[in-house]
């Protein structure tokens, strides 16, 4: 079908490729992957003609039809309706529906036969082609991919550049190419439109090649992963999760003929020392030192996981309530997100907030942050600091910075050592901690204000699609960094894979509620699954059968368990309120000994520095109480 044979090409001074070589087989759905600048989607461009190659050979089936979806098409814009657009696919039809038009007026004056037989063969066309059944077909796909029936009317210049590269993504597969090339594909998609797109890839009939780092899509759809590494392409059999075990056991080979192979070197090597002194030996040391020169040098495998040296800790210990929403309510014209909603985060939680784009998910994050307006109350808990990371950041970075002067304009305090440790946690190792932000690629970007968001000595994090830009060894390491991190957070993401590594709770907008699944992404879906087919909700619940008096005897003891709990909550609670008063006195002190006039009054100053130290000491004694309290409800919960 397609063919590479040993191609180069040279891209800002340096090899992509270098005799690489693919070929690319009728029906195989491949996963094209590789770390962020080895050049996948240079790669697809190559394929479609857009860039030329310096050596090598390219050949194709001559009636090849190929689609290509990449981020370029993000800027297309038209006035018609993207129901239009995406008809815009079936060119033979739509050419066909213009001359049938035509010929119909001109038979207004015109009945000749050979005009009769013209429309006769024009439509005959045109009826084998479907075209009557364009719009339905349009109209399909696009809802699939999220839109409703009243957006198709809609023109595309009003839908945002995520929306459009949805409907360009409907164009292309309405076409229908014989090879299909998807440059991140699921970039601008919903969980749901992931899984339908997903369903549709699966059942296609053509080729596709899919640049992705969502490991669950690669999973679902491939039979082959093609890996470019080391400016080569290496095909492995099967989807991502196969292509994993298969790359250890050639990994495992490799590193073991690396190790053969330099013991054979060191073993020439000290030969060649020995004789070349001598006159009688010369001859035999140059023929070895050629045959040293020959050997084709195997690499030594370099590990592409994550290794995390940095400890993502806080200095303030929260209480046990993060944050709470009351009577939540946010609507934006023609749209009503919620509705008298109520939600509470606990300390430990690490929550997932999934749902279908639109259905508020990055606009609850906000509320619940507080930088976003709403009818009803948020509630932030005791000794709660908070960073919010979202795609905005990455335009507030100091493009003029370099990363350690990023880092240390935002913690002056910290050493070098600390910050080169953090960074090299988020895969800049050596001489990179020097480069510029301005030459960073997206996912590079995305990594530093990742190690920014928690370089800030926060207990609670609020993350908004963290994996947008990033490779799937970055994803690797974002997931170790939070599983480590031992403090609580919410994130919105599309990526499955990520979210079944980090959750242990889920949540989802649904009927204007916040509703909640408590436990992983896997569980999750499954449950979902089986409340589908239900028709209802279904619990999460572990029945264990018990005789009535053991059934009496433990609901006493739950009891009592629930009443202790209670009270000390209630006491925890009222120890944190009294901290808060008493900081709160504190901060009113500092800002009076800030004033310039204070310095001017000795007594005044003298007065206010004794009411400080008081309030120090208060403030220590009250968290030492507070901090056994707190131990101590942590203890009884846990029983």
């Amino acid at each position: 079908m397609l063919v590479l044979n040993n191609i180069s090409f040279e891209f800002g001074s340096r090899y992509l490729y270098k005799d690489a070589s693919w070929h690319i087989k009728p029906k195989q759905k491949i996963g094209l992957i590789g770390a962020n600048g080895t050049g996948k989607s240079t790669l697809l461009r190559i394929i479609v003609g857009e860039y030329g190659i310096e050596s090598g050979e390219i050949t194709m089936r001559k009636d090849i039809k190929l689609g290509f979806l990449n981020q370029d098409l993000l800027s297309y814009e038209s006035d018609d309706d993207i129901l239009t657009v995406a008809c815009e696919a079936f060119e033979r039809e739509n050419q066909l529906h213009d001359e049938i038009e035509a010929i119909l007026v001109r038979m207004e004056h015109d009945h000749s036969e050979e005009i009769m037989h013209e429309l006769h063969d024009k439509q005959h066309e045109f009826e084998v082609l479907d075209g009557y059944n364009i719009k339905h077909k349009a109209e399909k796909v696009l809802e699939g991919l999220g839109f409703t029936t009243v957006d198709l009317v809609r023109p595309l210049k009003e839908f945002s550049g995520g929306w459009r590269m949805r409907v360009m993504l409907a164009k292309i597969l309405l076409q229908k190419p014989d090879l299909l090339l998807l440059d991140e594909p699921t970039n601008h998609l919903d969980l749901p439109s992931i899984k339908w797109i997903e369903d549709y890839l699966v059942k296609y009939e053509g080729a596709v090649v899919i640049v992705s780092h969502d490991r669950y899509f690669l999973d679902k759809i491939c039979n082959r992963i093609v890996e470019v590494a080391n400016q080569k392409l290496t095909q492995y059999v099967g989807n991502y999760s196969q292509y994993r075990i298969e790359k250890v056991e050639r990994e495992e080979l490799q590193k073991s003929q690396f190790a053969n192979q330099q013991i054979y070197i060191k073993e020439q090597e000290q030969l060649i020392n020995r004789f070349r002194a001598k006159a009688s030996k010369a001859k035999m040391a140059q023929s070895r030192i050629k045959q040293l020169d020959k050997l084709e040098r195997i690499e030594n495998v370099e590990s592409d996981n994550a290794t995390i040296k940095f400890s993502f800790k806080f200095t303030k210990q929260p209480g046990k309530t993060i944050v709470e929403l009351k009577h939540a309510s946010k609507s934006y014209p023609g749209i009503e997100i919620l509705k008298d909603a109520e939600a509470t985060i606990l300390r430990g939680d690490k929550i997932a907030l999934i749902g279908a784009n639109g259905r508020g998910k990055s606009t609850l994050l906000r509320m619940i942050d507080g930088c976003e307006e709403f009818q009803g109350t948020r509630e932030l808990g005791f000794n709660v600091t908070k960073t919010f990371y979202a795609q905005h950041q990455l335009e507030a970075l100091n493009i003029n910075n370099n990363l350690m002067e990023e880092l240390i304009h935002l913690t002056p305090g910290q050493n070098e050592t600390t910050l080169r440790t953090l960074l090299g946690s988020f895969l800049f190792h050596g001489d990179d901690v020097f480069k510029k932000i301005k030459v960073l690629s997206g996912g590079e970007k995305s990594r530093v204000a990742l190690a920014k968001s928690l370089l800030m000595d926060s207990n609670f994090l609020l993350l908004d699609e963290p994996t947008n830009h990033l490779d799937i060894q970055s994803v690797n390491m974002l997931i170790k960094v939070l599983n480590q991190y031992e403090g609580t957070f919410i994130v919105v993401s599309h990526d499955r894979f990520f979210l079944s590594a980090i959750a242990n709770k889920i949540w989802y907008i649904e009927d204007k509620k916040i509703k909640e699944y408590p436990g992983t992404y896997d569980e999750f879906e499954e449950w979902e699954e089986k409340r589908k087919k239900n028709g209802s909700d279904v619990k999460k619940e572990i029945v264990i059968p018990k005789n009535k008096a053991d059934n009496a005897v433990d609901k006493q003891k739950e009891a009592e368990q629930k009443k202790k709990v209670q009270q000390l909550s209630k006491t925890v609670k009222k120890y944190e309120e009294e901290l808060a008063k008493i900081e709160a006195d504190k901060h009113d002190v500092e800002n009076e000994l800030a004033k310039p006039e204070v310095y001017a009054d000795v007594n005044k100053r003298k007065e206010l520095m004794d009411k400080y130290h008081k309030m120090e000491q208060l403030l220590s004694q009250q968290t030492k109480v507070w901090e056994k309290a707190f131990n101590d409800l942590i203890e009884l919960e846990s029983v």
